[in-house]
């Protein structure tokens, strides 16, 4: 089988360490990859979401099925490109369609249907500048903190929580008003949960559902879960408190509604669904919906999957998913981000990357690298993943953390508090 995935990040390069396992494949392709991709198949100078290109290179190349990492090409549509085109519309592509996609591509949307399918998550407002007074009288009537979402995708950075009424009220001003580009054109007003937050993917052919290992990540640049929000700074799998007993609930109350309510509203959904949730004294409700598999997360949760991952794509392309079984690895996975000095803010690219062929009892996951001149260089905020095994999460962080130290490039930073809260 011949397999084009699409992506660039860490959650990528795990993607392709997995699917290269496969007695199934023929050929990997990855476009348009990393340095870390590389050794795990053809990279492609290709935009994830050029899809002419893509398209082309499907037909040329004879591929057989299209992963799709990120959450980009769903949101603009890739799975229904491919369904318009007689030459294309047989090879399947693992992705919900534009539809589908609103889950994530939009948090109004995701609201309004988790209220539609009583699936518990926090109470809301959307807002538009045609009726920002009514949000900052919904604002006044809050307690603090205040959460304000972009309705949009936003990169990661759509989210704020504010402390201060007339923080939030100023902020949800300049967020309806250009803050944030188009995303920002509509606001959604959350009530602030307290708990414990994690991820919970599974992976749906929108008739039946496999779970995967769950995880829980982190977020904040700074130690003790301090500072502003990154796309992740690492994850450990298994989560302690997602017992027998919590995952009954999120299976019950969540994910069987939410795959029920798309079928019910016609809506074709195949490819991954990632529960973001909060445990609120034993309770799972649902912050966010996302279409796609998480990053740093898939560097945990895929070392963990001992079922063949091309086996459950396949699945998902001939809706056979239930006949399968997910096999799970008992150890846990931890992960370890190293980012460029600056991130999330600005930083610098092309520092060069020394110690990776040192590096011993762990898996590094490329996220923002590229070759340059047979030499791994830096080329994002996030620049590679350091994921061990452990029979506990602590000493999978000892491998991890020890790793760290032999993996250098120039204002190299890490965490090294993963996992303190649990």
């Amino acid at each position: 089988m011949n397999i084009l995935l699409l992506g660039s990040g860490g959650r990528e390069h795990a993607m392709a360490w997995k699917i290269r396992q496969s007695p199934k494949l023929t050929r990997l392709f990855i476009a348009p990859g990393n340095a870390g991709t590389a050794a795990e198949g053809t990279n492609v100078a290709m935009a994830a979401d050029d899809f002419p290109s893509i398209g082309k290179f499907v037909v040329d190349n004879h591929i057989d099925m299209v992963v799709v990492g990120p959450e980009d090409p769903l949101v603009k549509g890739i799975v229904d490109y491919f369904v318009a085109d007689p030459a294309l519309r047989k090879v399947p592509v693992i992705g919900p369609s534009k539809s589908a996609a609103r889950l994530e591509g939009s948090k109004e949307f995701a609201k309004d249907f988790m209220l539609r399918h009583q699936i518990p998550t926090a109470k809301y407002k959307a807002v538009t500048l045609d009726n920002l007074a009514e949000g900052a009288d919904y604002l006044g009537h809050m307690r603090a903190p205040y959460v304000l979402k972009a309705d949009g995708l936003a990169a990661g950075k759509g989210v704020l929580i504010l402390h201060s009424l007339a923080e939030a009220q100023g902020e949800l001003k300049e967020m309806l008003c250009g803050k944030f580009g188009a995303a920002g054109n509509t606001v959604v007003i959350e009530e602030f949960l307290t708990g414990i937050e994690c991820s919970v993917f599974v992976i749906t052919d929108g008739l039946s559902y496999k779970i995967l290992p769950e995880a829980k990540d982190y977020k904040r640049i700074g130690e003790g879960d301090t500072g502003p929000n990154t796309g992740g700074m690492g994850a450990v799998s298994p989560v302690p408190f997602a017992d027998a007993g919590f995952m009954k609930k999120v299976e019950e109350r969540i994910i069987i509604p939410t795959v029920k309510g798309l079928q019910e509203e016609g809506i074709d959904y195949r490819g991954f669904i990632f529960f973001g949730l909060i445990n609120c004294g034993g309770d799972p409700f649902v912050i966010e919906y996302n279409a796609r598999m998480g990053d740093p997360e898939t560097e945990a949760v895929i070392p963990r999957l001992k079922t063949d991952l091309v086996d459950l794509l396949e699945g998902v392309a001939t809706r056979t998913l239930e006949n399968l079984t997910v096999v799970t690895d008992s150890r846990s996975v931890t992960t370890v981000m190293l980012v460029s000095g600056g991130y999330p803010g600005s930083y610098e690219k092309g520092m060069e990357i020394t110690g990776l062929d040192k590096v011993n009892g762990s898996i590094v996951f490329h996220s923002g690298t590229q070759l340059a001149d047979g030499r791994v260089v830096s080329a994002g905020g996030r620049v590679v993943a350091i994921s061990s095994y452990g029979n506990s999460f602590g000493e999978g962080l000892q491998k991890c953390y020890h790793n760290a130290g032999i993996i250098d490039f120039e204002k190299k930073y890490f965490r090294g508090d993963i996992g303190f809260d649990l």
